[in-house]
């Protein structure tokens, strides 16, 4: 088994995020993991992404040229990197910011509104924990219990008040 996904978007949309934290996870569920992060020197506002491969041998590379599981948080996003969700794979949208339609008929396009249910939620920032409960439910690779783990970690100490609810927006979508 091996998964092979791509997280997009700007620069404090919690891109890098998503990625340490399924990476983490896996981790923590006894998987092998590479996590690449790539961003621009602006950071906030600028272009973020990630790869996250994950397997049940050894992974020899962390780059990623075609994406079991691509994430695009915003517009740019979609644009530049529809291409690498690899036929038959899946492609989530933040519809929220992204009301262009993906041009590709051989991957399953998975729409996810994650800015507008954080919002109903109550905290706008909590939109990458709605996208990333969005991948982790759909592809199943990796458990709860260890999300929950690593999400515990995440959001202590100055972050405590955060876990409840981060642990309702990971929740908040189910995607088969």
């Amino acid at each position: 088994m091996i998964e092979k996904m791509f997280f997009a978007g700007s620069g404090g949309q919690g891109i890098i995020l998503m990625g340490q934290m399924i990476t983490y996870a896996a981790m923590y569920d006894n998987k092998a993991v590479t996590f690449l992060p790539s961003y621009g020197p602006e950071m906030r506002g600028g272009t973020a992404n990630c790869t996250v491969v994950i397997s049940d041998k050894p992974v020899s590379c962390p780059l990623v040229y075609e994406a079991d599981v691509v994430v695009a948080m915003n517009l740019p996003s979609l644009t530049k990197f529809e291409s690498l969700v690899k036929p038959g794979g899946k492609l989530f949208v933040n519809t929220s910011l992204i009301d262009q339609r993906p041009t590709r008929t051989d991957i399953q396009v998975i729409d996810v509104p994650a800015n507008d249910l954080a919002a109903e939620m109550g905290n706008g920032r909590a939109a990458n924990m709605i996208m990333l409960g969005a991948v982790a439910h759909s592809i199943g690779i990796v458990a709860d219990a260890a999300f929950d783990k690593i999400m515990q970690k995440t959001f202590s100490g100055k972050k405590a008040a955060l876990l409840d609810l981060n642990r309702a927006a990971f929740h908040a979508v189910k995607v088969n």
